[in-house]
Parts: C-alpha cells; sequence; structure tokens
C-alpha cells in the first residue's frame, strides 16, 4: 500500500509540472506532423471511396475523385446482385474466428514448448521450423501433396489448414514466450500443476501481446485469403470473400473486353468503379479490427523485436 501511495504521489507531481513555451512547441510542431501524416494515410482510403459512387464514364474522363460528380451505387448493385456476397462473407467471417482461435493456440503452444529449457532436441526442431521459411518444394508438390496424399480437392480444410501456423509465426511467438520468466512454470509445477495446466493457467494470460500481435496477423491472413480457394475451390458455390470478389472483377474484366462486347452495351459497365467497390467491400471490415488489439499490437512487436 505504501509504494502505491507513493506511486500516485509520483505521478502528482508529474503532473503538476508547468510546461514552458518551448515545450508547447514542440508540441505543437508533433501534433502538425501527426496531423498531417494521418491525412495521408486516410487519403487514398478515402478516394477509394469516393470513386467507387462514381459512374464510370466520369472515371475514364476525369480520373479518380475524392467528391463522386454522378452519385451511383451502380458497383454495389453488381457485387450485390444475386445475394452470394453475403454467403461469401459469412464463409469468410467464419473462417477467419476458427483459424485465427485455434491458429493462435497451435503457434503458442509450438513457441512455449521451443524456448523450453527441458524440452530434448527445440535447437534441432526450431532449425527444421526455420528452413522452411527460406526453401520450399514449390507448387506442383505442394499441390500434389494437397489433393493426392491429403485428399483436400474441393475442402474448405484445404484453405484453413495451411495457413493456421507458419514458420515466421510460430518463431515470433517462440520470441513471446521468452519473456515468461522460468521461475512461474516451475512454481506452477511445485504446486502440483501440469504441464498444459501451466501453459492454460500461467503462460497464456502472460502472452497478451503475442497472441494480439499473432492473432492480428492470422486473421489478415484469413481474410485476404483467395489464393488457396483459386487452387482448390473450383466447384464450391459458396466461395471466400476475396476469390468471389476477384472472380466478379475478372468477368466484369473479360466480359468488356470479350467478342460478346460488339453486341451488347458494355461501356456502362462499372468495370473501375468496380475494383474501388471490392476494395471498400474487403477492407471496410477488417480495419475495425485493428484499435481493439492496438494496445497490445505495439507492445507485442516492441517485444518481439528485442527478444532474440
Amino acid at each position: 500500500m505504501a509504494r502505491k501511495e507513493k506511486d500516485y504521489d509520483m505521478l502528482d507531481s508529474v503532473s503538476k509540472v508547468k510546461l514552458t513555451g518551448s515545450d508547447y512547441v514542440i508540441r505543437g510542431i508533433g501534433y502538425v506532423f501527426i496531423t498531417i501524416f494521418a491525412l495521408a494515410s486516410i487519403f487514398p482510403f478515402l478516394i477509394i471511396l469516393g470513386t467507387s459512387f462514381e459512374t464510370e464514364e466520369n472515371i475514364i474522363s476525369y480520373g479518380v475523385t475524392l467528391i463522386p460528380r454522378s452519385f451511383n451505387t451502380d458497383a454495389y448493385d453488381l457485387v450485390i446482385k444475386g445475394g452470394t456476397i453475403w454467403a461469401s462473407y459469412g464463409l469468410t467471417i467464419a473462417m477467419t474466428l476458427v483459424g485465427t482461435a485455434c491458429g493462435l493456440f497451435v503457434c503458442a503452444m509450438t513457441g512455449y514448448a521451443l524456448q523450453r529449457r527441458d524440452f530434448p532436441y527445440r535447437n534441432a526442431i526450431s532449425f527444421f521450423i526455420y528452413f522452411t521459411s527460406l526453401f520450399q518444394a514449390g507448387l506442383a508438390p505442394y499441390y500434389l501433396l494437397m489433393t493426392q496424399t491429403y485428399h483436400l480437392n474441393n475442402n474448405y480444410l484445404a484453405v484453413l489448414l495451411p495457413l493456421m501456423m507458419s514458420s515466421w509465426l510460430i518463431i515470433l511467438m517462440k520470441n513471446f514466450a521468452k519473456s515468461v520468466p522460468h521461475e512461474l512454470t516451475e512454481s506452477g509445477k511445485i504446486d502440483g500443476a501440469g504441464d498444459f495446466g501451466i501453459f492454460l493457467k500461467i503462460v497464456m494470460p502472460m502472452l497478451k501481446p503475442g497472441l494480439a500481435t499473432v492473432g492480428l496477423f492470422l486473421a489478415l491472413g484469413y481474410w485476404n485469403e483467395w489464393y488457396q480457394s483459386s487452387l482448390f475451390l473450383q466447384n464450391k458455390t459458396v466461395l471466400p470473400l476475396q476469390y468471389r470478389l476477384y472472380k466478379i472483377v475478372n468477368e466484369a474484366q473479360s466480359l468488356k473486353n470479350s467478342v460478346a462486347s460488339q453486341y451488347v452495351d458494355v461501356n456502362n459497365l462499372p468495370s473501375e468503379s468496380l475494383k474501388m467497390a471490392t476494395a471498400m467491400m474487403t477492407t471496410g471490415p477488417i480495419i475495425f479490427l485493428y484499435p481493439f488489439v492496438q494496445r497490445y499490437f505495439i507492445g507485442g512487436m516492441t517485444v518481439g523485436a528485442v527478444k532474440g
């Protein structure tokens, strides 16, 4: 209690320090630079938003715009038409939640085990994990492995499983786990807790910054995934969001460049605004995830960078 009161008194004394004129100038300059940087970062996003509501003719004539000259929603109507986009949203959200939760658990367990001093061959296993990040077999062996050995062709697991963990995320989580004092795990063993109980009750609560950092990377990976879907989900009715929108944009562009364009009026087909609309529909929802993990994400990146 006495230490807490001392800390509070110290905070009060710091808060009562008077700022000089130079302090206000430095703060003002800092706020100006931060404001300019924030506006420069959000400006491209606002341009994409404005252009997505612009007509195709105006985009071709005047280029991208911040404020639409002729407001219309043809691009969004084309994307939403048929209702399959909502099923793709649901599938992507489900895969993101399940894949991120499972990936966090697996990466946390692997990283924690590899930094344990009493884990045999931990350096050799770490080397093999790191080796896979430098050298890969290639696309053909990977495709044969997934389709012929695992029989995951036209199966959502072909998208879910490969993104669940990566060598880089395991190494990152290993560095986070090094921040957990070894004495805490030893005290858990003295109290009679098993390895799994120590991991759940002691280690996991102390890995919040690491879990937030790795979880954000996993969520972004699942949300932005389209390549695995293009390889293994050719015959599925419901496709992940990114691959569905990718096909819509390609089909619109192909129709505009095909022979059929001689017989069908495709001049008003919103191919350019369609690209902007799909960008908004894919990046919009995931942007709202970052504010919830920002506090842990910044601290987690610092811990992961310092620990070797």
